[in-house]
């Protein structure tokens, strides 16, 4: 069994130990260790493909283990589905919650388990009232009655939070919870994860975000290539530790942003406005410059990008490339003056997950691989191996479906698909999103040889690191409005955040 970095003699609640789970010839856990202790966060990290997303089906239920121990409270577990985790107090809240839409948020939360009154009828009233007292534990204020469509994934999070209390949850699971999530949500979920932990409860928390996990919790355990790691306080831990930990080598630099001649301006947008979204929006992109559009959640970011690539049409003012104003409302005449757009729901807006590697990476490149009408099978694959090479996408095969890859060779395949095009513009919307640490550095070292190559790049990030890591401009956005311009030298986190909250200097 694994040391017991806690330095404590209270007993731990739940221990893994020497967890193996293969599948086929593919050994996703190697000797995993494990303990949770009552009143605790625990941080579990790794790269994408480490084994975590493995460890929680376990402990969820869904996966059985080929070998190990596991205990709750000193007894064995033995967990057969969902349903014995859930009775055994395992509550797992994924980044993507699974509400039903057109049902109330109590309906929710009493799924399968709704108080019946006479002639089984069931008691709306009192399914109501029990879910205002899950709220009121968890301190927030949600209407029970209220259909769950519509809901903000912060919401849904603590509607999920709150079903797992009604199952009396002594461990809860978060599983990138605050990949959507702006900083107020953020510190509101981590105010009711530390009340649920003053409770007594253990949490499990998953994150490549290191400023939330050294935050959040006390303890963290890394994975690599599904073996156990180490397991330490974090107040014993820094970040460049865990990140050597994680990737078994030293990342030199989580941003290799070089230093690149500056070009003619391709990009222009003048006066961009949306009633109600964002106003009068006004900057310019040079070929080889990174520009980054900063801001909190909420603030038009993604929306002046969609403007911009004519996926939604803007009121007022235009967009030039490379001199030539661009119609409005035409992706296709976007891309075909050079433009790429890479979204922020790589899942959804992206990629087609049925699809296969390979057609994914040249949907945006379909007429110009095709013979009188036909799609070149041949054509498409070089095309496809060229640039998931270059982008050193882990795939078994091109012909396997995209949504077997991890989230973030997921992301390289989009990147891929409009790299295809050639562009000279390219617009990239939270580049690094979900994907761990290791391919972050990757992503970030394509963004700086692209720039390098003469394109001109609009990053959308929340990350502010990666916006002062990688930006040669800071763009700052507030309320639609875009408030303030800052240099590289110019930009730091005081200053981007002072402009993001609408206390900086219009622009």
């Amino acid at each position: 069994m694994s040391p017991d970095a806690r330095g404590t003699k209270a007993p731990p609640l739940l221990v893994l130990d020497d967890i193996r789970k293969s599948f086929g010839a593919v050994a996703a856990l190697r000797g995993v260790h494990l303990e949770l202790h009552p009143g605790e966060a625990h941080a579990l990290v790794g790269e994408n493909g480490a084994g975590k997303s493995t460890l929680v089906k376990i402990l969820a239920g869904a996966h059985a283990p080929d070998s190990g121990r596991m205990t709750l409270d000193g007894h064995p577990l033995l967990l057969r589905g969902p349903a014995d985790a859930r009775s055994a107090g395992i509550a797992v809240i994924y980044q993507e919650p699974t509400l039903f839409p057109d049902l109330t948020v109590a309906e929710n939360i009493f799924m399968g388990r709704q108080p019946l009154r006479s002639f089984r009828r069931i008691d709306t009233r009192e399914m109501n009232r029990a879910a205002e007292r899950l709220f009121d534990r968890l301190g927030v204020r949600i209407d029970p009655s209220r259909p769950a469509r519509g809901l903000s994934i912060a919401d849904q999070q603590l509607v999920e939070i709150a079903k797992a209390l009604s199952f009396d949850a002594r461990i809860l699971v978060m599983d990138e919870p605050t990949a959507a999530l702006s900083g107020v949500e953020v510190e509101r979920l981590f105010g009711v994860a530390r009340s649920l932990c003053e409770r007594g409860a253990a949490v499990l928390f998953i994150s490549h975000r290191f400023d939330e996990v050294f935050d959040l919790c006390q303890r963290l355990t890394v994975l690599r290539d599904g073996a156990w790691v180490s397991s330490d306080r974090t107040a014993d831990l820094t970040v460049d530790e865990v990140v050597r930990r994680m990737v078994g080598r030293d990342v030199a630099s989580l941003y290799p942003k070089q230093d690149a001649p500056l070009r003619d301006t391709l990009l222009e947008v003048r006066g961009l406005s949306r009633a109600g979204v964002f106003s009068d929006v006004s900057f310019s992109v040079r070929g080889g410059e990174i520009v980054a559009l900063a801001g909190l959640v909420g603030a038009g970011r993604s929306e002046v990008a969609r403007a911009i690539f004519g996926i939604d049409r803007h009121d007022a003012g235009e967009v030039r490339v490379a001199g030539r104003v661009l119609p409005a409302g035409s992706p296709r005449k976007a891309i075909a003056a050079g433009m790429a757009l890479v979204p922020e729901d790589r899942r959804q807006q992206g990629l087609v997950m049925e699809l296969s590697v390979e057609r994914n990476a040249t949907l945006a490149r379909r007429r110009a691989l095709s013979r009188l009408g036909l799609l070149s099978g041949g054509a498409e694959r070089a095309e496809a191996r060229q640039w998931t090479t270059r982008l050193q996408v882990k795939t078994s095969r091109l012909a396997a479906p995209v949504a077997t890859l991890s989230g973030g060779n997921q992301q390289k395949v989009v990147l891929a698909k409009w790299l295809a095009t050639r562009p000279r513009i390219l617009i990239i919307d939270e580049p690094t999103r979900g994907i761990d640490v290791g391919t972050k550095s990757e992503v970030h070292r394509l963004l700086s040889e692209l720039a390098g190559e003469g394109l001109a790049i609009l990053m959308i990030s929340s990350e502010l690191p990666e916006v002062l890591g990688m930006a040669d401009r800071v763009l700052v956005m507030h309320e639609g409005r875009l408030v303030r311009e800052l240099s590289r030298d110019e930009a730091d986190e005081t200053s981007v955040m002072f402009a993001a909250t609408g206390q900086g200097a219009t622009a």
